[in-house]
């Protein structure tokens, strides 16, 4: 996995002290804390906005976690290939034989310790249901689900349950929606179920 600004002994500390600052002056409270698992999905939910990513960001940093996320590969090229990777980003290359979720599968495969964080609405947007593609690489890669939130109303976010799935997809998500059911984005955003995409099989 490459080397992070999670990784970055000086610049990690001080950002994390930024972080507590800027939470407690805009209000926003934490729950929970990482669970000492090595590698596992983190729920990134609800996700209805432009200042999700940097409340989440403030909070991964006070609570001491290691996050990546998934990006196109056109947009980790110089001159921001570098600065994007630090960051945390892992390219996805849409054009390659095997899918997202495999490309996924193989990177949870190829390392000892990976917090993969998504989005499952894919997008800011009002949806009615989720993408399952969190749900196919967390057992294909044979790891937890972690229930990460952001709850505008109460201003508050962080680490909900973690959740072993079964393979019964219905079931597991009654209780991953049960979670997220009075939990409020700065926009609404309903969890109904999950929208199911095709995994292909790896040539």
């Amino acid at each position: 996995m490459n080397y992070t600004i999670f990784d970055t002994p000086i610049v990690r500390t001080v950002i994390r002290w930024i972080s507590i600052f800027l939470l407690k002056i805009s209000g926003w409270h934490t729950e929970g804390a990482l669970p000492d698992i090595p590698k596992f999905v983190m729920i990134a939910a609800p996700h209805t906005s432009n200042w999700d990513l940097p409340i989440m960001l403030f909070i991964a940093f006070k609570l001491r976690g290691r996050l990546n996320w998934m990006g196109k590969d056109t947009i980790f090229k110089k001159p921001f290939k570098g600065l994007f990777k630090w960051l945390g980003g892992i390219p996805i290359e849409r054009s390659r034989s095997n899918n997202v979720v495999g490309q996924m599968v193989d990177k949870f495969h190829e390392t000892d310790r990976l917090i993969l964080t998504i989005p499952p609405s894919g997008t800011r947007k009002r949806v009615k249901k989720w993408k399952s593609g969190f749900y196919h690489i967390a057992t294909g890669a044979n790891v937890p689900v972690v229930l990460g939130f952001l709850d505008f109303k109460r201003k508050t976010g962080g680490i909900g349950p973690v959740v072993t799935l079964t393979g019964d997809m219905e079931q597991d998500m009654k209780g991953i929606r049960a979670f997220y059911s009075n939990i409020e984005g700065k926009y609404e955003a309903p969890v109904l179920g999950l929208k199911s995409i095709t995994v292909k099989s790896k040539m």
